[in-house]
């Protein structure tokens, strides 16, 4: 949870950059380090995505079929 709400900190602030009136060259440096920062955690979320889908591969799926012999 700690990550989505980082990541929707992150959009609102994208959204009110251009409009908190810093320079040209500061603003440029502001959405690279955001453009960093989402970088970062679009690695945490894979990370965490592979995890979750190891642990489902390790997971026995068996398949009964339920059908009577048709009597």
């Amino acid at each position: 949870m700690l990550k989505e709400r980082k990541l929707f900190l992150i959009g609102v602030w994208v959204a009110i950059l251009p409009f908190l009136g810093f320079f040209e060259s500061w603003r440029k440096i502001l959405f690279v380090l955001t453009g960093i920062g989402i970088i970062y955690l679009a690695y945490l979320f894979y990370n965490e995505a592979k995890v979750r889908n190891s642990k489902d591969e390790n997971v026995i799926k068996s398949f009964i079929d339920n059908i009577g012999s048709g009597e």
